[in-house]
């Protein structure tokens, strides 16, 4: 399986950027957002079908909003936005009893909502890219963890899928407390970006995704920024 390299787990959170800013930067070449090109949203019935499909992304960075908050809860923001990588413990409670990376499987769902408000070359650099990306970053994680975690690892691979999640759990519930404050508080760029989505839904207009989207971006930038400098202090 294909592994990122060291520097690319280290500066995920700048290529991230780098991505989303590559993908609406495309609207410079071409200005029809990618379902426009499909249900122009200039008559009523355009309209009507916009708003199912953009309702829909809107699902989509809401179920990775909550799978994102359910597994921080459970691994701790300090680990999830961590330049270090951790493998020196497997958790394997609550969304990890479903799939092996729900962090990566939210990422990638707000990927493929997000990219709806993009052009068409835009929704491809998004979602082509983050697939790439979060296959990668899983190849190498996964790696350092069978390394540490030896037959550990390995039973939890055979019995949880690695992306595409269980409905039934695969495995027992452990002992861990999930720490729901911490986890809303540390995604709360990703509610941001699903408020985001929903005020373009109900409104179809440009500036409103534009301004939350920025809002959005801007808390994911600060609370990576935080992060960093309240562990730097701690050193």
């Amino acid at each position: 399986m294909m592994k990122a390299t060291e520097f690319e787990f280290r500066h995920r959170s700048i290529l991230n950027l780098i991505q989303f800013w590559l993908a609406f930067q495309a609207y410079v070449f071409d200005h029809s957002n990618v379902v426009w090109s499909f249900f122009p949203w200039d008559n009523p019935r355009g309209a009507v079908a916009a708003r199912l499909i953009f309702l829909f992304g809107g699902l989509l960075v809401g179920a990775g909003a909550v799978i994102r908050t359910w597994a921080t809860a459970y691994l701790g923001p300090q680990v999830v936005f961590d330049l270090k990588m951790h493998s020196e413990r497997l958790v394997a409670d609550g969304p990890y009893r479903h799939v092996r990376n729900p962090l990566y499987l939210g990422s990638l769902l707000l990927c493929i909502g997000l990219g709806l408000l993009a052009n068409r070359a835009g929704f491809l650099i998004l979602v082509g890219a983050a697939t790439i990306r979060i296959l990668r970053l899983i190849g190498r994680e996964e790696e350092n963890l069978q390394r540490q975690q030896g037959e550990r690892f390995l039973n939890f691979a055979h019995l949880v899928p690695r992306l595409l999640p269980s409905l039934v759990a695969r495995i027992p519930a452990g002992e861990i407390e999930p720490r729901w404050g911490e986890a809303f508080l540390a995604e709360m760029w990703m509610w941001g970006f699903f408020a985001t989505m929903v005020g373009f839904t109900i409104t179809l207009r440009p500036s409103v995704a534009r301004t939350l989207g920025l809002l959005s971006a801007a808390v994911w930038v600060i609370q990576r920024a935080a992060n960093q400098w309240v562990k730097a202090k701690k050193v």
